[in-house]
């Protein structure tokens, strides 16, 4: 009935599409199988990509070639980059998306893939002989032959409801739970553990007064995620912003006794940087409010999204404490707030391209993993999918450096430290995050995925001269040499005193004394380069030829020069680590000069490299200075 997949995907939220498109688009034949082809890329929690270091792994997912910033341009009903009164490395593009459609769209697009096959199933197991994996077994009873499989389970894997009291089997409100894998790789030999997450109530918006309410607009004019020619945002939809309060914390704290995260029914951990609302109550014991993001779900539904509600309280209790909420007097619930409990494998048990180490080209990625939100997620899917191709075909590995990408920094995060919470992507996790802004994604990593698809001749199923990558790489050689000569007339370009000073003076800004290259100008923290057209007509006339995102680049470039240059020299030095390969099938536990701890790590981690090794909690430098004897340096 089946052909042999080269790659089969099981589940279909956002690490399932993300993989399924990243091993197709680089040539494999690949079967996306999920319990509901109507979820497919479901937003099963809030109706928004990106944020605070989200959206950075949006960027370099598509610089990579994934879909997650084309749907989101596509589908959006806002947009926001965030944190602008900080440095450039701190800038992080977010939007509100429409629910609906951005589902829809995701399905749309793996639809036109010609490599993606669909099959509507519950997958209860994998096939697994000689230590290999053969495919999947499913529900029906059948037989789905792959020589890769994919992981990607999400929430389902014996997935628990939890809503006061009561509980139930489900991966998502309405959604069965997937029985058997978890079980099956128990019995061969993978540790697994619970963890938990939860979702807020849904409120009809109509019943809202949004008088009482802070409004959040979008930007003016609004960005995109995407470094391809999608379409612009043309009207948005306004967030709101209200708060709770001591009555709110009140009626709240009386449903605790009926909570499952008080009374002990939920054993998993749940997420420490978005807790419940009964959480933060409880551990913010001092705080008189929380800040609540009110979110519209789409242009057609008044639907909304209660952000920072997250509760399993009795849906009695959510109700009659979200009545005493400014605006929502008068709300009427759509569905409650509620918890879900589920397995998740934890993360050491891999390599970095996602393999597991006890079964060859088995890959996990999403939150079986470990980790919380779609960004999260669909960039795992990415690495593992990509790594998936690669692995079939005896290629080196796809694996990118904590100094390239803020998903290099993630993987090597679980592989190499594990987790044992809902791991959440942020800035201050990145150690080199001037390095990885969300301006420069494609810069970075668009080279990278080219040269991949150079290696196969083919991309997104056509040949790699009429695929879309040969245009993504034309886009980015024009950023990078529109950037260099912006730069070059800015260091050759002279301008006096009587041009400047008057402008110089009215932004606080000490006086020219004699004639000064435009850059020195330039690097002063009162001045950017918009003002400075304003005032300088050849400038301006220079300038006009290039598009916002070239001049974008250059400024960040010139503006952090030093800044990013120190990092680059740090970057060198630990490279030197990263060269340092270790030998496949290295017996740690020989090395009687490192700590028990240290062996016992590195045994069970198996790091690719000294870098790598170094990075492994437990391994202290003196651990690595042994490494390095044994390995001839």
């Amino acid at each position: 009935m089946f052909p042999e997949y080269d790659v089969i995907v099981v589940g279909a939220g956002h690490a399932g599409c993300e993989a399924a498109v990243a091993a197709a688009n680089l040539g494999s034949k690949v079967m996306l199988a999920t319990m509901n082809m109507q979820t497919i890329a479901q937003m099963s929690c809030n109706p928004a990509m990106g944020g605070v270091a989200k959206g950075q792994i949006v960027r370099e997912i598509d610089a990579l070639g994934g879909y997650s910033g084309i749907v989101t341009d596509h589908t959006m009903v806002q947009f926001r980059m965030l944190n602008r009164s900080k440095g450039p490395a701190m800038w992080s593009p977010r939007a509100q998306s429409d629910r609906m459609l951005f589902a829809a769209k995701w399905r749309q697009m793996l639809e036109a893939h010609p490599n993606i096959d669909f099959w509507q199933e519950m997958v209860t197991g994998i096939i697994v002989k000689d230590g290999r994996v053969r495919g999947v077994y499913t529900g029906l009873g059948l037989e789905i032959p792959g020589k890769a499989v994919i992981l990607t389970n999400g929430t389902f894997l014996n997935g628990i409801i939890h809503i006061g009291e009561k509980q139930f089997g489900g991966g998502r409100a309405g959604e069965r739970a997937a029985k058997g894998i978890t079980e099956q790789l128990r019995s061969l030999g993978f540790e697994s553990g619970r963890m938990k997450t939860g979702t807020p109530p849904r409120l009809d918006g109509r019943t809202l007064d949004y008088d009482k309410m802070e409004i959040q607009e979008g930007d003016d004019p609004p960005g995109k995620f995407s470094f391809t020619d999608t379409p612009r945002l043309e009207k948005q939809l306004p967030c709101h912003i209200t708060y709770t309060s001591p009555e709110v914390h009140e009626i709240l704290k009386s449903g605790f006794d009926q909570s499952p995260m008080f009374n002990g029914r939920i054993q998993g951990q749940g997420p420490r940087y978005c807790p419940s609302i009964e959480d933060k109550i409880d551990r913010f014991a001092d705080r008189d409010r929380h800040q609540l993001f009110v979110e519209p779900e789409g242009w057609n539904t008044c639907e909304v999204y209660v952000n920072g509600f997250s509760s399993s309280l009795p849906e009695d209790v959510q109700y009659n404490a979200l009545r005493k909420v400014p605006g929502f007097e008068n709300a009427k619930m759509f569905r409650p707030g509620y918890a879900i409990e589920y397995d998740y494998f934890p993360p050491m048990q891999l390599s970095l391209t996602l393999e597991t180490q006890l079964v060859k080209n088995l890959f996990f990625a999403g939150q079986i993993n470990g980790t919380t939100g779609y960004e999260e997620a669909g960039c795992q899917g990415l690495i593992a999918g990509i790594n998936a191709h690669l692995a079939l075909h005896e290629e080196e590995p796809f694996i990118l450096k904590r100094s390239e990408a803020y998903m290099g920094v993630l993987v090597d995060d679980l592989v190499n430290k594990g987790t044992e919470e809902p791991y959440r992507m942020f800035t201050s996790r990145a150690e080199y995050r001037i390095l990885l802004r969300q301006d420069n994604a494609d810069s970075r990593l668009t080279p990278r995925i080219y040269e991949l698809a150079r290696k196969f001749g083919t991309w997104g199923g056509k040949p790699l001269d009429e695929s879309d990558l040969v245009e993504r790489m034309r886009i980015v050689e024009e950023k990078e040499s529109a950037a260099s000569e912006i730069e070059r007339f800015f260091r050759e370009t002279s301008v006096t005193p009587d041009q400047l000073n008057a402008f110089l003076e009215t932004k606080g800004s000490s006086p020219l004394r004699q004639q000064v290259k435009l850059h020195g100008v330039l690097l002063r923290p009162q001045v950017s380069l918009a003002e400075l057209r304003t005032v300088l007509p050849e400038l301006d006339e220079f300038l006009s030829k290039f598009k916002e995102s070239h001049l974008n680049e250059a400024e960040i470039r010139m503006k952090y020069e030093g800044y990013i240059q120190k990092e680059q020299e740090l970057v060198e030095k630990m490279n030197r680590l990263e060269e340092v390969r270790i030998h496949d099938g290295f017996d740690f536990h020989q090395l009687k000069a490192i700590s028990k701890e240290a062996r016992e790590k590195l045994s069970r981690i198996r790091p690719r490299t000294i870098g790598q090794a170094s990075r492994i909690s437990g391994v202290t430098p003196a651990d690595v200075s042994v490494l390095l004897v044994h390995m001839g340096r």
